[in-house]
C-alpha cells in the first residue's frame, strides 16, 4: 500500500499528550498496518513517540529531541533528522519493523451543540451544527480542534458532543495524490520459480530499527540466503552468519550465471 499523507501537515499526525492506552485503542482498531500517529512522551518531557500499527500490535518508537549548536534535532534509533516531517517522510519508504508509514490515524470528530463566538485570540469560534476535528485533548474542559476551513484553536468541550464512528463523514478536502517512489529493479527470475533456500544480493542498504534485533542489517553487495518468503513482505534469511528478517524490496535473486561465479 502506498503512503498517503503530507508530512508537513502537522495537524494530520500530531495527537498531543495522548496516553499509551488511548493510542493502542485507536491504532488497534485500524484495518491495515502502517497507520500511525505522533504523541508527546509523558515519561520524557520534550520528547515525542511515533506510534504505528504493525501487524497485530502497536509499536511505540521514542523520538528524542537533541539540542545541537542552538538547534533542535530529532533522533529515532540511530538516525537523526532536522525536524519530525523529515523523519516521517523518510519512513514513508523505509521500514520501521514490519511496515512503512502509510497514513495518519483517523481523528475523533465533534458536533457543535451551541454557538461559540470565542473570547481570546487562541479560541476557535464555531456555530451550532459545525463539525470539528480533535487535534489534542489538552485539558478536561478545553481541547484543540480544527474546523473544515483548516483553522485551529481552543474550544470548550462542553459545547460539543462526539460523533460516533459510524456517523462520521469526511468533511476535509481530498488530499492531492502523493508522489510515486521508484521501486527496485524487477528480479530476473519470477518469484514462484525460486526454489528455497536461494541466494540473493542486497541492492539497497538497510540499517534496521534499534528496537528489533530480529531485523537484518543489509549492505549493498552482501549475499543473503533467503529461507522463507512471507506474504507480508518481510522475508526470512541469513546474512553474514546472522539469521533474521528483512524487506524483500532490498534484495534481488542471483541469476544462474552469478550463482556459478559465486561457487567458483
Amino acid at each position: 500500500m502506498e503512503a498517503d499523507f503530507d508530512p508537513e501537515d502537522k495537524y494530520s499526525w500530531y495527537f498531543g499528550m495522548l496516553s499509551r492506552e488511548r493510542t493502542n485503542n485507536i491504532l488497534l482498531g485500524q484495518e491495515h498496518s502502517g497507520v500511525f500517529l505522533v504523541r508527546e512522551s509523558r515519561t520524557m518531557p520534550g520528547d515525542f513517540v511515533l506510534c504505528v500499527k504493525e501487524d497485530q500490535k502497536v509499536s511505540h518508537y521514542i523520538i528524542n529531541r537533541i539540542q545541537a549548536s542552538g538547534n533542535s534535532r530529532f533522533k529515532i534509533g540511530d538516525k537523526e533528522f532536522p525536524d519530525i516531517p523529515s523523519l516521517l517522510n523518510f519512513y514513508k519508504t523505509h521500514y520501521l519493523d514490519t511496515t512503512t508509514l502509510i497514513k495518519p490515524a483517523p481523528r475523533a470528530r465533534l458536533l457543535c451543540k451551541y454557538d461559540f463566538p470565542g473570547k481570546d485570540p487562541e479560541d476557535l469560534p464555531f456555530k451550532r451544527g459545525d463539525i470539528l476535528e480533535v487535534i489534542s485533548e489538552d485539558e478536561e474542559e478545553w481541547w484543540t480542534a480544527r474546523n473544515t476551513n483548516g483553522q485551529v484553536g481552543q474550544i470548550p468541550v462542553r459545547y460539543t458532543q462526539p460523533i460516533e464512528q459510524s456517523q462520521q463523514t469526511n468533511t476535509t478536502a481530498p488530499r492531492p495524490q502523493q508522489q510515486e517512489y521508484q521501486q527496485p529493479d524487477v528480479r530476473p527470475s519470477p518469484i514462484h520459480d525460486i526454489q528455497l533456500p536461494a541466494k540473493a544480493q542486497v541492492i539497497l542498504q538497510r540499517i534496521p530499527s534499534a528496537y528489533d534485533r530480529r531485523q537484518l542489517r543489509l549492505e549493498v553487495g552482501d549475499i543473503v540466503t533467503v529461507l522463507k518468503m512471507n506474504l507480508n513482505g518481510q522475508w526470512e534469511g541469513i546474512s553474514n552468519g546472522k539469521e533474521g528478517i528483512f524487506p524483500f524490496t532490498h534484495i534481488r535473486f542471483l541469476t544462474p550465471e552469478e550463482l556459478r561465479n559465486l561457487n567458483t
